[in-house]
């Protein structure tokens, strides 16, 4: 059923102004993105091959494979859609490509309920070598709102040398987020500047996410020249890149856990699930710890040739739970150690990540990404470290309830069968979908549904530790819930 579109933020969200920066709900500077954004990008496995038919096929299956409904709003067409500018200065479509033109894009998006997201660069040129936005901000801005475009993925190749500091950056990407709310249109403004210039000390104040590294390739943990910093010199890389593997861009966010809010967001980049160059359980990892960093979850792979294994990961009704999670707290690196077991990087490590969640809930993530399977375990000393040092926070002293979000997984055959018959109709999803246009992953956590919990698989004691064996490139991820009594007196491990 074609559902009419509506949106839920408004212009008229605006009601301060702080620094002459124009906030609207909650601190917001126009509203949106109160949790990390959702939807689909060309660009990871298609690139430069863009056409009307391809947004228009790949936005009928998001529909079809219930994609939309458990969160996946956004389509955004990328690079390489444009040519050139008219007399006036205005950009145009490259009308071989789009014969209807881009507001009939938007249209169609809209009818389907979905959002509508654009490209450009804030240079002279795209990365692909197309007109880009740097000195027309403003009549791009209006030319984008006047198609009915949602979502702005703002890049930043040939930026003509405006960059080197902080300022210099921040003032050639607020042109740009001046003029799309100038428009008056709610448009998503997700900031493509590479982590160039500290974006998060900034980017708060004028745009809904930004990207805090280079490119991602589709890799688990190749070191690749393309991808000169790895994060372990600390933050300070003059060349972000491209070709980063999952771990490069994970080992890099892990000093900025602190610089993301609702409605602005560390993003490291677009999801590989699907494309073919991780195995399923390295894919399994990198959903799930972008999910838990609250990244922006934009799926990148050409959903007209969906696997049922990607289809599965993508659709976990307790994991995009924990990015949509309404607190917007991200999970925090505990530790991390070197272990001897080596991989096709050169290095094998273990690490663990914990961070709380709403309702008094918490995320916890026993990483390996060494190349042989191993029992980990985390103590509530190190999982609450951060509520207290040495043991001294109150939740060290309760029993905890423990929940493993990827314990109901959708099988393959039941994703196989809803892309076998183009849609989930006929197919029993119960168990396995959640419909957010029915019912928000915020308000189905307050009503503790067990869908968006996990598998309970026990309960760790006062003082305890969670043990558990974690396959090679692959993580165990938990959702801790206060256990019914509250506290324990007796010292268990699980």
């Amino acid at each position: 059923m074609v559902r009419a579109f509506q949106y839920v933020a408004t212009a008229s969200l605006v009601v301060g102004t702080v620094r002459g920066t124009k906030y609207g709900v909650g601190g917001v500077y126009n509203g949106l993105a109160r949790t990390p954004q959702m939807g689909w990008d060309n660009w990871n496995a298609l690139g430069c091959s863009v056409s009307q038919d391809l947004l228009t096929q790949t936005a009928q299956l998001i529909v079809n494979y219930g994609l939309r409904d458990v969160g996946y709003e956004y389509v955004i067409l990328d690079d390489c859609w444009s040519n050139g500018r008219s007399a006036n200065g205005s950009l145009v479509p490259d009308y071989s490509k789009f014969p209807e033109g881009m507001t009939a894009v938007a249209d169609n998006m809209h009818d389907l309920g979905l959002r509508f997201g654009m490209y450009s660069s804030a240079g002279s040129m795209t990365c692909g070598g197309y007109a880009g936005s740097l000195g027309y901000e403003t009549i791009d801005a209006q030319t984008f709102a006047s198609w009915g475009v949602d979502y702005l993925k703002y890049d930043n190749c040939y930026n003509e040398g405006e960059s080197g500091t902080p300022l210099i950056t921040y003032t050639r990407y607020k042109a740009m987020s001046d003029a799309l709310n100038a428009t008056g249109r709610p448009i998503l403004y997700s900031m493509c500047n590479w982590g160039e210039d500290y974006p998060w000390k900034w980017a708060q104040t004028i745009g809904n996410s930004w990207r805090m590294s280079g490119d991602i390739y589709d890799s688990f943990d190749v070191a690749d020249e393309n991808c000169p910093c790895t994060g372990d010199e600390g933050y300070d890389c003059a060349l972000p890149g491209f070709h980063c593997s999952m771990m490069n861009i994970l080992n890099k966010y892990a000093p900025l856990v602190s610089k993301s809010q609702p409605g602005a967001w560390n993003d490291l980049d677009m999801l590989e699930v699907g494309n073919g160059g991780m195995t399923d359980t390295e894919y399994v990892t990198h959903f799930s710890l972008w999910a838990a960093t609250k990244s922006p979850l934009i799926m990148g792979n050409d959903v007209r040739v969906m696997t049922p294994s990607a289809l599965s990961i993508l659709t976990n009704p307790a994991v995009i739970a924990i990015s949509q999670d309404p607190s917007g707290s991200s999970i925090t690196r505990r530790w991390r150690y070197w272990v001897n077991d080596t991989d096709i990087s050169g290095k094998g490590e273990i690490q663990l990540w914990s961070g709380s969640l709403a309702y008094g809930d918490y995320v916890v993530v026993l990483l390996n990404a060494g190349s042989a399977a191993r029992p980990m375990n985390a103590t509530l000393e190190d999982i609450f470290w951060l509520n207290g040092p040495g043991g001294t926070a109150s939740q060290v002293k309760q029993a905890w309830d423990i929940y493993d979000v990827w314990a109901n997984r959708m099988p393959n055959a039941t994703a196989a069968a809803i892309i076998a018959a183009n849609g989930t109709s006929g197919v029993d999803i119960s168990q396995y979908y959640w419909n957010a246009t029915q019912m928000s992953y915020a308000d189905g956590l307050a009503a503790n549904s067990s869908m968006l919990m996990g598998n309970y698989t026990g309960t760790v004691q006062p003082m305890g530790t969670i043990n558990t064996e974690v396959e090679a490139h692959g993580l165990k991820m938990f959702r801790l819930r206060l256990h019914a009594s509250g506290s324990a007196t007796k010292r268990d491990e699980l």
